[in-house]
């Protein structure tokens, strides 16, 4: 059997547009001789609609869509996801042949946490299918269906599927494709079943679907891998036979059928046949990625496809020569192109003559457009306005607020001028403990480096410079110690822990959930710990204020991180 899977990026929302991207895909399955095509979770329209989910109109749009889809599957069969509405909606794989939809099966598992909430949309399905494909059986799944071991995986091979599909939007954190593959080969392995994998790809909003669709053997081996982070057509031959040999000498699969008293039941769509006498092609096997260059391709695509989809085409960036501006600078001229990204620096008195060249040079190094705005008068005619308003009290936050707060009026009014995209430069770090300005450095459109902790912002610095074997980056940038420039000899370790023990009480504290007191029992500094967790609980009316961005962990700020603002809890 030849198999395509295609990791396609689809918009939520642009029937047309994703209709003509699956019809393009099914079109290069068919030249390319394959006899099933997969296509990915809901990708009729988008993944996740929420709640576009709720009206009628855009449920009958997408029923007329997949009509259009299936006549197009003359000489290959896809399974293509799309919600299915009868009496209730369901999250559905379409079995698409001879130019009509021939079944659907519906999505059991449902996936109520982190970011998803599908139990708000969707109904569960109860039914198995499989499918009989040139005498092979295929048992389909959809996404969270194959996350959890025994059913619907164990009934479909004891049903007798020899090839588990599973098409699916599985969102990216990093490392998360070694996780999706040791996962994904226990259940190969398990029900003595070839498995198919394909994922969407693209950003969506604050998250980013990252494909690295694969293929497994009957004992988990990897026989096929996409690239991640791009469209790609997964082209490969498998002979499900195989397993039917592995089968009969493990006799295991017979004592779980005794326990469950009946054969599970499936009703069999019986398919064309697969074709015959071709030469067997050679299998693609990306290779996988490391930490830090996921984290590069995934901030860039999820930058791309946010001012993209959203129909932006520049955005613009307020750089100060400090080091989260010019990774943020950097990261979207590879993603946009230098053409399309414009460099903001904006000097006060507070802002050293270095932090000045250094924001010009980062412009010339990645070929951008620059201009200075300096903030100087602006600054003197608010402190006039609030003089009568502020005698007596000597200056402190408010007056470094201001100063940020205008710069980012200085932004949004190039926004409002031109069209062109804030994006905000501030990183996890500094948002976790509350350490930005809102209405100040905090707005824009989208916060590239939400998700990225301070420490990262280094080390994905020097990934960008070592990758293209040049500064794009200054290392005065690079080797400076950070600082906001809001007053004389600011320094962010006046107001900080030093960053490297901060994101280590960070990243226990926001994406491990642990409490003051196993902090203080797993060794961190107590003053790190009690200065930290003050400053992150009173912060989180900040947080919820703060433009989406790329989600690069398990526990982004936003969708998967949800803490009450009005909270006496302190432990």
């Amino acid at each position: 059997m030849r198999l395509a899977l295609a990791q396609i990026n689809t918009t939520v929302g642009d029937l047309d547009g994703n209709r003509a991207r699956i019809l393009e895909a099914i079109d290069e399955a068919q030249r390319a001789g394959a006899d099933l095509v997969l296509l990915p979770e809901l990708a009729v329209t988008g993944y996740p609609p929420e709640d576009l989910l709720l009206r009628p109109g855009f449920l009958r749009a997408a029923e007329q869509s997949l009509e259009e889809i299936a006549r197009a599957t003359r000489d290959v069969v896809a399974l293509v996801g799309v919600p299915h509405l009868d009496r209730d909606l369901y999250n559905a794989c379409a079995v698409c042949a001879d130019g009509e939809v021939k079944a659907l099966y519906r999505k059991r598992f449902l996936p109520n946490y982190g970011v998803f909430d599908e139990d708000r949309y969707f109904a569960s399905g109860r039914d198995l299918l499989l499918l009989e494909l040139g005498g092979t059986l295929v048992g389909p799944t959809v996404c969270e269906d194959m996350w959890q071991p025994g059913a619907p995986a164990t009934d479909l091979a004891l049903a007798g599927a020899q090839l588990l599909t599973n098409i699916s939007a599985s969102p990216f954190h990093v490392c998360r494709d070694r996780e999706r593959e040791e996962m994904f080969a226990t259940r190969a392995r398990d029900n003595a079943c070839f498995v198919a994998f394909c994922n969407a790809v693209g950003g969506q909003d604050e998250l980013i679907f990252d494909g690295n669709s694969f293929v497994l053997d009957e004992e988990g081996h990897v026989l096929a891998r996409a690239p991640g982070f791009e469209e790609a057509l997964l082209v490969v031959d498998i002979d499900p036979a195989d397993a039917v040999g592995r089968r009969l000498r493990d006799v295991r699969r017979r004592a779980l059928a005794r326990e469950r008293e009946a054969i599970p039941d499936a009703p069999v769509v019986r398919l064309a046949a697969a074709r015959a006498g071709r030469e067997t092609l050679e299998p693609f096997l990306a290779a996988p990625l490391d930490e830090l260059e996921q984290m590069r391709l995934a901030l860039e695509l999820g930058l791309r496809d946010y001012v993209e989809k959203n129909g932006f085409r520049e955005v613009v960036i307020g750089v100060s020569g400090g080091i989260d501006s010019a990774l943020t600078a950097a990261l979207a001229v590879e993603a946009l192109g230098a053409d399309r990204v414009h460099c903001v620096s904006m000097p006060s008195r507070y802002s050293a003559e270095e932090t000045r060249r250094d924001a010009r040079r980062l412009a010339e190094s990645l070929g951008t457009d620059f201009r200075e705005l300096p903030i100087n008068d602006v600054v003197e005619a608010f402190d006039t306005v609030l003089a009568e308003s502020f005698r007596g009290r000597e200056p402190d936050l408010a007056e470094e607020n201001v100063q940020a707060r205008i710069r980012g009026v200085l932004l949004m009014a190039l926004s409002n001028k031109f069209g062109w995209l804030v994006v905000a430069t501030g990183n996890k770090s500094e948002l976790s403990v509350g350490y930005a300005t809102l209405y100040g450095d905090m707005a824009g459109g989208f916060a590239l480096l939400k998700d990225v902790f301070k420490t990262d912002v280094f080390r994905l610095a020097r990934h960008l410079n070592d990758r293209t074997g040049a500064e794009l980056i200054p290392a005065t940038i690079i080797e400076r110690a950070p600082s906001a420039e809001l007053r004389d000899n600011q320094l962010d370790e006046d107001s900080l822990p030093p960053y490297p023990a901060l994101d280590r009480v960070l990243e226990a504290y926001v994406e491990q959930d642990r409490s003051r007191e196993e902090l203080s029992h797993d060794g961190f500094d107590p003053d790190v710990v009690e200065r930290a967790l003050a400053l992150i609980d009173r912060a989180e009316y900040k947080r919820r204020q703060a433009p989406p961005g790329v989600r690069l962990t398990p526990k982004a700020f936003g969708r998967d991180r949800r803490t009450p603002i009005t909270n006496r809890w302190r432990g």
